[in-house]
């Protein structure tokens, strides 16, 4: 009896067979998610808020902006193009990020 001529497994098969692999789908998310460091929302003083509403006046659609706000417990910055500015729901889009006026704590023009 002859036997078959054996077929040359390709190089990513081969790599498959050594990645990672995830018992428990999540599991590494869940972990960061309770290592994260809870922060308390920044109340603005008087002065910082007129210097926040200065800054909000000479906001324009198109113009770059880094904006730096609160979400779920932690400060963010984005950094982009403005998409939208609506005055009547008190959001800033930047990019495709929609920041509530409320949450901004400063704007770099």
């Amino acid at each position: 009896m002859a036997s078959k001529p054996k077929i040359k497994m390709s190089v990513q098969n081969r790599a498959k067979q050594f990645m990672p692999f995830a018992a428990l789908a999540g599991y590494e998310d869940a972990l960061a998610a309770k290592e994260k460091i809870i922060v308390p929302k920044i109340e603005l003083s008087e002065d910082m808020a007129l210097e926040l509403d200065r800054k909000m006046q000479l906001l324009e659609k198109g113009k770059m902006v880094s904006v730096t706000y609160y979400k779920n417990g932690e400060y963010l910055k984005q950094t982009g193009l403005i998409a939208k500015i609506n005055t009547t729901c008190r959001i800033l889009q930047v990019v495709s990020t929609k920041i509530p006026f409320d949450d901004i704590l400063d704007i770099v023009l």
